[in-house]
């Protein structure tokens, strides 16, 4: 089953989970540039995606039939980097330390075409998700063209990671509305709910209820601990044995905390687009249990 086999790599998951959270911390210092708070609050979830859920090929990135993943989030793309320098893709060391550059493979915002595994451009809140939904309308379309006598050779998922700020614009709504008309089961969209933007809580401007908004457009709509890895499989097993009987694009709503592992900032505003200090950084590597404090240690 897959949550036992999640289970049994949890202490694994979680060492990657750190070295994501460490690599974006020492980005986005080096930079003196960059949102620190996203690659420290989404890497489990991230982690989570690219070392136990998704189908890719790190050496082929071109795949055809891999898993898509979109970081609506596009501005805290430091963990979208991390990620895939971890999982070898061709993003190196020297990548992740010019992030943000002129000329990098590390642009501020994920850029298509421009670094391997990226599928999508993004950086303008809700625009990602409702490329996701395009991709997920995509692989329907080539599977009904393709796939014939038993034969899927067109199967695969598109994964998302959005934020609050996401399913605050209306492109997002208009695009999962479409989403959940069509029944788009190979969607899966992990909500970053931290309650966090960079002006403050998110309840000076949204108190809705997201889940019930997304039952409305027809999507399943299901629950973990962002930084659980055995409920983040929970949640992914569900939907996959849910669609067999009730096809539809799944939520899943994941609590968590901008900035986790930081003694001074996490649960924090200031979080979310600044830099954390050198003194701050390393207080945060300790807090994870990093053996090594160094900068860019892996």
């Amino acid at each position: 089953m897959f949550v036992e086999r999640v289970r049994r790599h949890e202490n694994n998951l979680k060492t990657i989970a750190n070295a994501v959270r460490s690599l974006g911390m020492d980005a986005v210092l080096k930079a003196k540039s960059g949102h620190v708070g996203l690659p420290l609050g989404g890497a489990d979830i991230g982690t989570f995606l690219y070392f136990a859920a998704m189908q890719h090929a790190p050496k082929n990135p071109t795949w055809v039939n891999r898993d898509r993943f979109v970081l609506s989030a596009g501005h805290g793309s430091m963990l979208q980097y991390a990620l895939l320098h971890l999982a070898g893709y061709d993003v190196s060391i020297e990548d992740i330390k010019n992030f943000r550059q002129l000329g990098s493979k590390t642009p501020g915002h994920p850029e298509f075409g421009h670094t391997a595994g990226i599928e999508c451009t993004t950086g303008p809140l809700g625009q990602g998700i409702a490329n996701a939904v395009g991709m997920a309308l995509a692989e329907r379309m080539l599977a009904a063209r393709v796939n014939n006598n038993g034969h899927t050779p067109i199967q695969h998922t598109t994964w998302v990671l959005m934020g609050d700020g996401c399913l605050m614009e209306g492109i997002s709504s208009e695009a999962c509305s479409l989403a959940g008309h069509l029944k788009l089961d190979r969607l899966i969209a992990f909500y970053d709910a931290n309650n966090i933007t960079i002006d403050g809580t998110i309840n000076i401007a949204f108190t809705e209820n997201v889940g019930l908004r997304f039952e409305a457009f027809g999507w399943r709509v299901l629950h973990a601990d962002a930084h659980n890895f055995v409920e983040l499989a929970k949640a992914v097993e569900t939907a996959e044995a849910e669609n067999k009987t009730a096809p539809k694009p799944t939520i899943v709503v994941c609590k968590g905390i901008a900035g986790k592992g930081s003694p001074k900032w996490e649960g924090k505003n200031k979080i979310h687009g600044n830099p954390m200090s050198a003194e701050d950084v390393i207080d945060a590597k300790k807090n994870l249990g990093l053996a090594n404090t160094e900068p860019f240690f892996v």
